[in-house]
């Protein structure tokens, strides 16, 4: 029983790494981007989602004991949205993404 109990942990502590990397990850990425960017990608303003990664990573250092609680859901939806769905945009914007003009899109 005890291998399972910490199997258990071991999965809830790569959770919380996992949802604190990526809160960490999309903060420092947002900084990195121009203001402009946002609004020529149609995208709420770098202001908004600075405070909305902001808050999820620290968030993400609340949440230290397991993961599945309220503040760590919250900080991963956030920085989630920002890492699937501004991010790419922004890349494409600045010329960095893919422009889906392969042979297949």
């Amino acid at each position: 029983m005890d291998v399972l109990c910490s199997f258990q942990r071991l999965i809830g502590r790569v959770l919380v790494v996992g949802g604190r990397v990526c809160a960490t990850f999309g903060l420092l990425e947002a900084l990195r981007h121009r203001p402009d960017a946002c609004t020529a990608a149609g995208k709420a303003c770098k202001n908004i989602w600075l405070a909305v990664l902001g808050v999820a990573v620290a968030l993400s250092f609340y949440s230290v004991v397991s993961p599945f609680t309220l503040p760590w859901i919250l900080a991963v939806v956030g920085s989630g949205v920002y890492l699937a769905d501004v991010r790419p945009a922004l890349r494409r914007v600045i010329g960095r993404g893919s422009s889906n003009s392969g042979p297949y899109g």
